[in-house]
């Protein structure tokens, strides 16, 4: 099993390339399904669930090549209409491949899914979302099971605006009779990549990256090129980075409009940011102001930028709170920063964080993903050895991220154990 090792005090300088966003990648590989032919896709990030979607879409009778961050996906001959547990176990987002087995196979047997502990994240949206189109839809073994034989629009009011709920009605709808118009949808740049895609496929998607996203339906699609989106939590990351070890960062291949609301936030801590077409520049500086977050739907502060900007929090001047009104369970890495020294005291959904002068290095145990991030956000800036456990997460969703921090001068390696 592998670990993580830094040695913490090093400030960050220097340049950084983004890798692709994972959670647009895995959507529009999912939409290969809806129709036969070969798909390439560019600027893929290297992580564990694309290869667990490449896997399933293998099983189900795809062909799969993948090289440099380019995939070729050819669905001609995709016969199978199952996504078992086996390939579901490990990632939330294969449910994602309901909505186009249904649209295509017209019948889908899909696991309940799993992937990270941070909360509930009930599917029940999507389920009630397939049943407005038509659907028939019954849960067996752990399995959801849905056949219709022709889906049919329909206006369907989403009760919170979940981003895979948005994107597999989006699928299922797009080969559907008539149109249909999905309200309360989520907003996110990746559910917009994701329309993108399939407009080039000849869908006919309005309104995406509103709340109200219309779609009317075509007989056929065919097959694309397409380049996946950088990966704005990537890129955060970087940028809370260079805020938290006070050197500066030059972030390319990024999309800055996508990170506003962190954005402003860095800059009431104190950081300087300069925006310039596709990068970003950090500069850290000290002292760190404290600053309150509240985690919301885009185009609000990131769930996924919380525990990364609590980092900050722990070492910043005076008293903070983060508010998590997206996921029930996302402040399991507390207890981590906790081993590390930080003074964080959690309320509910609320964590109150007085900075500290300096954090300390400790064996820490990753609990998810983001919290994989910013555990190694930690130990940059400890004083000592830290060493991460578990860091299986951080390979779901950071395309090599120690090597591009070691670049930048943190003193960090992988080693396997």
């Amino acid at each position: 099993m592998d670990q993580i090792l830094i040695n913490g005090g090093y400030p960050l300088n220097g340049e950084v390339t983004v890798s692709g966003a994972k959670n647009a990648a895995l959507p529009i590989i999912a939409a290969t399904i809806l129709t036969g032919g070969r798909f390439t896709f560019h600027n893929v990030p290297i992580l564990k669930d694309i290869e667990s979607i490449q896997a399933l879409l293998v099983d189900m009778g795809a062909e799969v090549e993948f090289s440099d961050n380019t995939l070729s996906i050819d669905t001609g001959n995709l016969s199978d209409f199952e996504a078992p547990y086996e390939h579901v176990r490990k990632m939330r987002a294969s449910i994602l491949v309901l909505g186009p087995l249904l649209a295509r196979m017209k019948r889908a047997r899909v696991s309940l899914p799993g992937g990270c502990a941070i909360g509930a994240r009930p599917i029940e949206q999507h389920l009630n979302g397939l049943s407005h189109l038509g659907a028939e839809i019954s849960l067996a073994h752990g399995y959801v099971e849905a056949s219709a034989q022709n889906l049919t629009g329909a206006e369907i009011y989403l009760d919170l605006p979940t981003v895979t709920g948005t994107e597999n009605l989006m699928m299922a709808a797009v080969l559907a009779e008539g149109r249909t118009v999905l309200h309360n949808v989520a907003r996110e740049p990746e559910i917009t990549a994701l329309a993108d895609v399939l407009n080039l496929m000849g869908a006919d998607i309005s309104g995406s990256g509103s709340s109200t996203i219309t779609i009317n339906g075509v007989k056929e699609l065919h097959p694309v090129t397409a380049t996946i989106i950088p990966d704005r939590i990537e890129t955060g990351t970087f940028m809370v980075a260079a805020a938290l070890t006070g050197g500066e960062i030059v972030i390319n291949t990024c999309e800055p409009t996508h990170l506003k609301e962190l954005a402003l936030k860095l800059e009431k801590t104190g950081a300087e940011i300069e925006y310039r077409d596709r990068s970003i520049r950090v500069r850290g500086s000290h002292p760190i102001n404290s600053v309150d977050v509240k985690t919301m739907p885009y185009p609000g502060f990131p769930t996924d930028m919380q525990a990364q900007f609590m980092v900050l929090m722990s070492v910043a001047n005076g008293f903070s709170v983060i508010s998590e009104n997206v996921f029930e369970n996302r402040f399991i890495h507390v207890s981590e920063l906790r081993r590390m020294g930080a003074d964080i005291t959690i309320s509910g959904s609320h964590a109150m964080v007085r900075g500290v002068p300096e954090l300390s290095g400790a064996p820490v145990m990753a609990t998810d993903l983001r919290a994989s991030a910013s555990l190694i956000l930690a130990g940059m800036i400890a004083r000592g050895t830290t060493r991460i456990n578990r860091v299986y997460h951080l390979d779901r969703g950071y395309d090599r991220i120690e090597k591009k921090f070691s670049r930048l001068g943190a003193s960090i390696k992988r080693i396997s154990v």
